[in-house]
């Protein structure tokens, strides 16, 4: 049987076919109408049937921001907006007369790196999402858990500072709050008054301020996942996401983490991801 991956992103909608090998027959892209749900219903239906012209036996799995809720079947904290308190599952089941499996992109992630990626060989991975957000996702023996109420993996809302800053989500001092490209963004124009990009203020360590925001960042970073490893002990780590590109992560980061986890021997591996910002179409193949 084939299968069908669809990763509904921000800006693009991207659709791949693969065979039972889990070989790539086919990929599309087309541009994601972001502020009508109607259309994006309408794109991904145009999707599926030219990937499945000729291949009538698949199965089909979707990829999007933010989480169906286990309580209400609803889209729910998403950064595309037109999709939150939508029934989008059940949409397009009835739009493409099919079963769907349908999973955020932290879950689809950690599936393709578990699956396909740079943690094939572990049997559970810890998959990480650090970008305009912070989300993980959990893959024990090539299986999604997803945990009592559908949360398991999020991280990026644990309390890291307790009474720290305001998030989206209500609380204050989430991980989000503090280690999420625009955060640090914020704090880097808080220490120094420049208006940067992440990527422009990494290429430039002689700044005169440049060891205390990456110290900040570090401390926060470590504690972070320090956190999940005394929790949940996976065999590997794997980071996605923006922030994935920053080296420094994966030497201080990995030996602050280290020495901050509750044991007197610790060797978790934290690897750059290998499937790039290709992990949500393969993830979303993978969820039959």
């Amino acid at each position: 049987m084939y299968r069908i991956g669809i990763d509904l992103g921000g800006t693009k909608t991207e659709g791949i076919l693969l065979d039972n090998s889990l070989k790539t027959q086919e990929r599309k892209r087309l541009p994601t109408p972001r502020h009508s749900y109607n259309e994006i219903l309408k794109n991904i239906q145009n999707l599926v049937n030219e990937l499945s012209k000729d291949h009538k036996d698949y199965s089909l799995g979707i990829c999007t921001p933010g989480t169906l809720s286990k309580k209400t079947g609803l889209i729910k904290n998403s950064n595309t907006q037109c999709l939150i308190g939508k029934p989008l599952k059940e949409d397009l089941e009835t739009v493409l007369g099919k079963k769907i499996s349908i999973e955020n992109d932290a879950n689809c992630f950690a599936i393709s790196e578990a699956t396909l990626g740079i943690a094939k060989n572990h049997s559970f991975v810890f998959g990480v999402i650090m970008g305009t957000g912070v989300g993980g996702g959990i893959v024990i023996d090539g299986k999604i858990h997803h945990g009592r109420t559908n949360i398991a993996g999020e991280w990026g809302h644990q309390t890291l500072h307790q009474n720290g800053k305001n998030c989206y989500c209500g609380k204050k001092g989430c991980v989000e709050s503090y280690i999420s490209g625009p955060a640090l963004e914020q704090e880097w124009k808080k220490m120094t008054g420049k208006n940067q990009t992440l990527s422009e203020i990494v290429k430039n360590p002689e700044d005169l301020q440049f060891n205390n925001w990456k110290n900040t960042f570090l401390e926060n970073f470590s504690t972070s996942l320090a956190n999940v490893i005394d929790v949940i002990d996976p065999d590997v780590i794997v980071l996605g996401g923006g922030l994935s590109n920053i080296e420094f992560l994966y030497s201080d980061g990995i030996k602050r983490v280290h020495e901050k986890v509750f044991s007197d021997f610790v060797d978790t591996p934290i690897l750059k991801n290998s499937l790039g910002d290709s992990a949500g179409v393969f993830g979303a193949a993978l969820l039959n």
